[in-house]
């Protein structure tokens, strides 16, 4: 920009600019005409988080100086009498009169808060109406302030603390990196509490995380008590507070930014505060991660924030009891039921009220208990689930009405979509409504599932409005009470809705004691880090296997092997029909037993040796088999009981299971149930690379078995990356591989199955790989590749086949562009189906 005095025009508007070359920042030497230029390009993510906010701002006329001689600041609520008259603006009645703040609602404001020094711009948690009237807030704010002695890494754990239990509320957070010391985070709101509501609800957050984190955390501002500690500041919901909003420049010696973070940035130990320059580049790229609680250019609010009814709705909507359910939630997105509206007065009745528990993984595991009343599922979130004892009591926090026909739901919420993760039903049946005063106290008799997780009988539960000092101590509690009802008879346990055939599952065996049903598919774990199992919760902790997964159903007539596809392998590992002899005869004669393991073949050392395997794997004929087998001998590693003589084990908890399958089984030469570790996660990740193994699987204590699931109740811990790939083509091999395959061309779909292409492999080949990888190859010969994105490079002199060989390599790193660093091959995955590939994380 020049440096003399000019007249721009940004969007109609005309703007004087002039001092364009002064410096504001002397560190950096940054001038007022780069932080114009600054406002006008990040004004179109600024402008949606800004807009119809009254506008504080922070002025530095002459820069913000030098730490020896900081600049004088001047704090500036109504709007300049010098203000252009096209900026617009609102006012604020006051007990001293009524001021008026500049909006910023437009890219040329923000210019001229940029000519005007006006670094900082600060902004409520609340919008003005069209009307000009203030609404209830759309989000809710929490300040991590690191006291001395902490600092932007301490920030970074209590934020994630933090996320915890906005999630366990149905709450998104969204992390802002200040530019100052800490870390702001933000939720979106519906709309329908009160600033004195939702400070009330951040004031408890803020005392709960003191108590549970008390040498890390402390939601009082005293200084004294601050040192080596985060400040959890939740007064700024306030009506009359501001904070500094986001895309914000700061007034520090370095033109810092209130820079909205990703969880992954956040999660990085690496974490630091970004300036202007980054700040720019990362909107240019087109990340922009607070952009769901924005306002659109249509001035609706963005994803993760609408309008709610407020004081001012008509009496229809205020009938609607699921309008807030129904704002949170689009039916072409996801598989919840989002019923039309229908007049909440005329809602469906009822023999007997319902309530359901749902077990509710989203990015952190929380309960959601409801209770049938007035035509809905009224609905608390109890992070740490209900209690079982009368002496515990669990925080549970009300979100929004339910519809009725949630009582059956259950599924995977889409990854993005409001409350995304796998919800199963945790217990569920009918209720005997004894107390309902409304907002102050509920008790109800649950009459749940015989195997449900409440213990098949009857538990009477109080949801109490606790009192307290002031209106900002009270909360809500679950408390099992210690008088409880002897068990009915004759009653149905399943709510309404559901089928008999749904309600039976639990009951009804998975085969009969005459023959084998279809065995069930495997449950499958998520790949995660040690810092994803919470030492708050109880965790079994097993070796990770480097083999081949494994359905072994077992009868009297003997064994059947089924592999994670559903091919049978019995025919493969004929050795391994030991297991029949391995289980309790009582319990063979009772019924058919199924189990969940793998196959591992060892190496000198005893260590499981996945290209060993490989050597075994796909051979059905009797002599193929035989020969491979007098070089190969294999293992079938049990770990988890399905069903026991006839019945079913998959509503039990983990421990039991594991209990039941150490009775079941008696180990011996071929079958092995490994002991799971009980001790401390680190001592068994030590114990897995010391033994050579693969990792670690971590599974919580009360899980149930979910087959074909892939949940966050079971987490494996690998010490090296390994990645289920297709192979798409093959390029011709030189040298000593002449007449064969030189290199793999391999590609990962993505969740809608599409697949992209990641790179080649052409390391980790062994002669007997070369030619049975080269026999597979020949028969799936295509014309075209099954990507699209497979750069010219790669596809010079590359043959392709059809995407249906699944194989597995081991890599260092995946680049920025999706490919795989350094893929050395670790074999064919004949046990996978191309369909099931997805990245391991």
């Amino acid at each position: 920009m020049a440096t003399s005095e000019q007249r721009v025009e940004i969007d109609g508007r005309t703007l004087r600019l002039s001092n364009l070359d002064k410096v504001l920042y002397p560190s950096t030497g940054t001038t007022k005409g780069d932080v114009i230029d600054y406002m006008h390009r990040v004004a179109p993510v600024m402008i949606p988080q800004a807009a119809r906010r009254p506008a504080t701002r922070k002025r530095w006329v002459d820069g913000v100086g030098t730490a020896e001689e900081p600049g004088a600041v001047f704090f500036r609520k109504d709007l300049e009498s010098s203000a252009p008259d096209w900026v617009p603006r609102a006012g604020i009645e006051h007990s001293r009169g009524t001021s008026t703040y500049p909006l910023a609602d437009e890219a040329a404001v923000l210019v001229w808060f940029a000519q005007v020094a006006a670094l900082e711009v600060h902004t409520p948690q609340w919008r003005f109406d069209e009307g000009g009237a203030a609404r209830h807030p759309d989000r809710l704010v929490l300040d991590l302030d690191p006291g001395e002695g902490a600092g932007l890494p301490e920030c970074a754990q209590v934020a994630l603390w933090c996320r915890e239990i906005l999630d366990g509320m149905g709450l998104e957070g969204y992390p802002v990196t200040s530019g100052s010391k800490g870390i702001h985070l933000y939720a979106p709101l519906d709309g329908t509490a009160s600033a004195q509501e939702i400070s009330e609800v951040a004031h408890r957050l803020a005392r709960a995380l003191e108590e549970d984190h008390p040498d890390e955390v402390v939601s009082d501002m005293k200084k004294t008590l601050r040192r080596g500690k985060v400040l959890v500041d939740w007064s700024q919901n306030n009506g009359s507070k501001t904070t500094v909003c986001p895309y914000s420049l700061r007034g520090r010696l370095r033109p810092t930014v209130a820079a909205p973070r990703t969880w992954e940035e956040i999660e990085d130990g690496d974490l630091a505060h970004l300036e202007m320059a980054e700040v720019l580049e990362r909107v240019e790229d087109g990340l922009d991660p607070i952009a769901p609680l924005g306002l659109g250019a249509d001035g609706a609010d963005g994803d993760g924030a609408r309008e709610g009814s407020g004081e001012g709705a008509d009496a229809e909507q205020i009938r609607d009891r699921l309008e807030v359910y129904r704002s949170k939630r689009d039916p072409e997105r996801t598989p919840e039921p989002v019923p039309a509206v229908r007049d909440a007065t005329a809602a469906l009745e009822s023999e007997e009220p319902m309530f359901v528990i749902q077990e509710h993984h989203a990015s952190r595991l929380h309960w959601d208990f409801r209770l049938e009343h007035d035509g809905v599922l009224v609905s608390w979130a109890v992070p740490k689930g209900p209690p079982l004892k009368s002496s515990v009591n669990r925080l549970a926090v009300q979100t929004e009405d339910h519809p009725l026909e949630y009582g059956t739901f259950e599924g995977t919420i889409p990854k993005g979509e409001y409350g995304g993760g796998e919800v199963t039903i945790w217990d569920a049946g009918t209720i005997e409504i004894e107390k309902w005063r409304e907002g102050e106290e509920v008790i109800a008799v649950c009459h749940g599932r015989e195997d449900g997780g409440l213990g098949g009988r009857p538990r009477r539960y109080a949801f109490i409005r606790t009192d307290g000092e002031d209106e900002e101590s009270r909360s809500w509690l679950l408390h099992l009470m210690k008088d409880q009802p002897a068990a009915r008879s004759g009653r149905s346990a399943a709510p309404k809705g559901r089928s008999a055939a749904a309600e039976g599952e639990q009951d009804v065996p998975i085969g009969d004691s005459t023959g084998m049903s279809e065995a069930p598919q495997p449950m499958l774990a998520t790949a995660g880090t040690p810092q994803d199992i919470r030492e708050d919760e109880d965790w079994i902790l097993e070796m990770k296997w480097d083999g081949v997964r494994a359905i072994a159903t077992v009868t009297a007539e003997g064994v059947r092997l089924t592999s994670r596809n559903g091919h049978d392998l019995t025919a493969t590992f004929p050795e391994l029909a030991q297991l029949r002899e391995a289980v309790d005869p009582d319990v063979l004669a009772a019924g058919q037993t199924v189990l969940d393991g793998e196959i591992v073949a060892l190496d000198e050392d005893d260590r499981p040796s996945f290209s060993r395997l490989q050597r075994r794997l796909g051979l059905t004929a009797p002599r193929d088999v035989e020969r491979a087998r007098a070089e190969t001998e294999v293992h079938l590693m049990l770990f988890d009981l399905l069903e026991r003589g006839g019945t079913s084990m998959l509503r039990r908890p983990c421990t039991e299971r594991r209990a039941a399958l150490a009775e079941v089984i008696t180990s011996g030469e071929r079958v092995q149930v490994p002991p799971a570790d009980d001790g401390t996660l680190e001592e068994a990740i030590a114990l897995s690379r010391e033994l050579g193994l693969e990792g670690v699987v971590a599974k919580r204590a009360s899980s149930t078995y979910r087959p074909g699931a892939r949940g966050r109740t079971w987490i494996k811990i690998k010490h090296e990356r390994h990645q289920e790939v297709v192979v798409i083509g093959w390029r011709t091999g030189q040298g000593a591989r002449t007449g064969a395959f030189g290199s793999l061309l391999l590609a990962v779909p993505d969740e809608d199955g599409t697949l992209h292409y990641v790179g080649r492999v052409g390391t980790g080949f062994r002669d007997r790989d070369l030619e049975r990888i080269g026999a597979a190859l020949r028969s799936r010969e295509r014309k075209t590749p099954p990507a699209d994105d497979v750069p010219a490079a790669d596809r010079r002199d590359a043959h392709w086949v059809r995407a249906d060989l699944v194989g597995e390599v081991r890599f260092s790193e995946r680049t920025a562009e999706g490919r795989l660093r350094h893929p050395r091959w670790r074999g064919l995955r004949e046990d996978k189906d191309a369909s099931a590939v997805r990245w391991e994380s």
